[in-house]
């Protein structure tokens, strides 16, 4: 046997074969990828189950016959509310409600609403887009002005006009929003002394107009509500960006760049702001969740038609389908989306996931 014979690998039958080929580091960190995506999906998906099985025992908690409210207050035998009890299953025992509940989820049922005698997905179908409309057109608007206005106070961190965006900021955002919403319904709306009032004090349109009129009266409706959001909103934004940048703004890079002769605006923009965005992605997807789910309080303050006005609705029966559907949906979204970031962030940032 010659030397090159005898230094050949011997595979697991005893002959001479060609060695495997050790995995590189692309394969390495697709695997862990990988493993990465899967860990997170598996949390997401015991997120969900946590919800389904939360939104059915916390609403049995509220105080309330919803059989009684479907009577309307009249006086009723007590045949008649055992047939209504038995119409909508109230009257099997718990667990069997609670199995037909998840099975139903989980095939997209979500029950039939007892105060509107309709499909819950359809009730929720109905009123998605108004509430897209308004939490929508509010996200947009505050998420790119606190991306604005706290990369640049971080930038000219100490400065006057930095001491104001965050002073600002942190006022606005400890307002109530209801609060805010009723004191510009007061000023705006209904007008003070003298001054008229510009905008209407609720709803999503007048009635009879058409065409670009009535898109012009949807957008006159839709100021007050989208001020009070974006007012209350901006500066969670604003204050995030502002922190993860300012702890950027010591870093190594930065000061390489800047002796490359690199103006300022092009470190910034190209260096420091791309870094410094990994908290923001997280609360720009969290509160792309929540415009599903609407600000309940805003909405319910300036009577607009959607999720969170027929949340608080249905919490005032109890009609307990249309909550637990509601609250399955806010929920199911938020978590979706907070998924969704934690996949993205591997892209931005290689070092997570590892």
């Amino acid at each position: 046997m010659t030397a090159d014979a005898a230094s050949a690998p011997v595979g697991k039958t005893g002959a001479a074969g060609p060695a495997a080929a050790p995995r590189g580091p692309r394969a390495r960190t697709t695997t862990a990828y990988l493993r990465y995506v899967a860990g997170k999906l598996a949390g997401a998906a015991v997120s969900l189950l946590a919800v389904l099985v939360t939104s059915f025992f916390l609403f049995r908690l509220i105080p309330g016959d919803p059989v009684k409210f479907m009577t309307g207050g009249r006086q009723v035998s007590a045949e008649q509310l055992a047939r209504y009890r038995q119409q909508f299953g109230l009257d099997l025992p718990l667990w069997q409600q609670f199995t037909d509940y998840c099975g139903k989820a989980l095939t997209g049922d979500l029950g039939t609403s007892y105060q509107f005698n309709a499909p819950v997905i359809d009730k929720i179908t109905e009123a998605l887009p108004n509430t897209l409309l308004l939490t929508g057109t509010a996200f947009v608007i505050y998420t790119v002005l606190g991306i604005f206005l706290g990369t640049r106070s971080a930038w000219r961190h100490g400065r006057l006009g930095d001491r104001l965006n965050t002073g600002l900021a942190l006022t606005l955002y400890s307002v109530p929003s209801f609060w805010l919403g009723l004191l510009l319904i007061v000023t705006l709306s209904v007008g003070i002394g003298p001054l008229p009032g510009l905008f209407p004090t609720g709803g999503m349109e007048s009635g009879g107009e058409e065409g670009f009129a009535h898109v012009l009266d949807v957008a006159h409706h839709l100021v007050l509500p989208v001020v009070t959001l974006v007012a209350v909103e901006y500066g969670q934004t604003l204050l995030v960006t502002r922190s993860a940048l300012m702890d950027e703004m010591g870093s190594d890079y930065l000061t390489t760049a800047r002796a490359k002769g690199l103006r300022d605006d092009l470190v910034r923009r190209r260096h420091a702001v791309p870094n410094a965005l990994l908290p923001t992605v997280t609360l720009i997807f969290i509160n792309l969740g929540r415009t599903v789910a609407g600000v309940i309080l805003v909405e319910t303050v300036f009577s607009w038609p959607g999720l969170g006005g027929l949340f608080y609705q249905a919490l005032s029966v109890p009609d307990l389908p249309l909550v637990q559907g509601l609250f399955f949906v806010f929920a199911a979204a938020v978590i979706v989306m907070n998924t969704l970031a934690d996949l993205i962030y591997p892209l931005l940032d290689p070092r997570v996931g590892r």
